[in-house]
């Protein structure tokens, strides 16, 4: 097979990977649960294209992100279930009857009445899935109900625990301050530390995953992503200490050849040069 522009070749080529007997034997062993990681780790690598600006690099992984569909697709249509045209026709559809205000004849709304359309189309889909499972026999999916309803728990911890918040805070379960949140900040690390001089090792994970959910809400509460926040912070750390070896490395020593206090003295020398730079 040749590579094509023509999205057909890859369905092709998907389907050629998952033939029994002349297909890849991975490719055959797989489902939709053991592909599911993969899916989300393609998803995270088109955003850190898009963060670095990297548009070859965006190619790539968008083309990476749409063999995941395919290859969903194509289980799906080996069980009999769909196939990836009935995806394609499911997302126009979406797309078309979301957006009557282009597509339909709600011309001219504004921003706070296409939003209001919005709610509507969805809960007439809501209603139309739910007769369309009843007319295929299938069970009913079970019902959410509350303020916290429908914030998926396979979103990654810290930006779920940033959307429970908000939902939270719809209802005025919420802080009116930042400082008040900074305050709780304090609160949960003097918990830990009393979690620490007992040792109880499940109580100090309690405690962290607090720390860390009250530092997500302090996140939203300044409109920053906390995801992103702590990505930002991955990347300074991954830059300076690359500096340490680097620096290590012109005298002849690598990192595990230097004690605690001469790589800190390194540290402190790339912050400074670092905010030197930024004046």
């Amino acid at each position: 097979m040749k590579p094509s522009r023509d999205i057909a070749r890859l369905i092709e080529i998907m389907a050629a990977l998952r033939t029994p007997g002349t297909g890849c034997p991975w490719d055959l062993e797989q489902d939709f649960a053991s592909v599911a990681p993969y899916t989300v780790e393609e998803a995270y690598e088109v955003a850190d294209a898009i963060a670095r600006g990297d548009k070859l690099d965006l190619k790539d992984e968008l083309g990476d992100l749409l063999l995941q569909v395919v290859f969903h697709a194509r289980m799906a249509e080996e069980e009999g279930a769909f196939a990836f045209p009935d995806v394609v026709e499911a997302i126009t559809g979406k797309l078309i009857r979301r957006h009557p205000h282009v597509f339909g004849d709600a011309r001219d709304l504004s921003p706070a009445e296409v939003k209001a359309l919005w709610h509507r189309i969805k809960a007439q889909e809501k209603a139309d899935k739910a007769a369309a499972r009843a007319a295929a026999d299938l069970p009913p999916q079970e019902e959410e109900r509350g303020v916290l309803a429908g914030v998926p728990p396979s979103l990654p911890a810290l930006t779920r625990a940033w959307k429970l918040q908000a939902r939270a805070s719809t209802v005025g379960f919420d802080w009116n301050d930042a400082r008040l949140v900074l305050d709780k900040i304090r609160e949960e690390t003097q918990e830990i530390d009393e979690a620490l001089a007992d040792g109880d090792k499940a109580a100090i994970r309690e405690e962290i995953g607090d720390l860390l959910f009250v530092i997500a809400n302090l996140a939203r509460h300044v409109d920053a992503d906390p995801e992103g926040c702590l990505a930002a912070a991955n990347t300074k750390f991954e830059r300076r200490f690359k500096s340490i070896e680097a620096a290590l490395e012109m005298q002849g020593r690598t990192a595990a050849d230097a004690s605690l206090e001469e790589m800190e003295a390194l540290w402190q020398a790339v912050k400074k040069a670092e905010k030197a730079a930024d004046s």
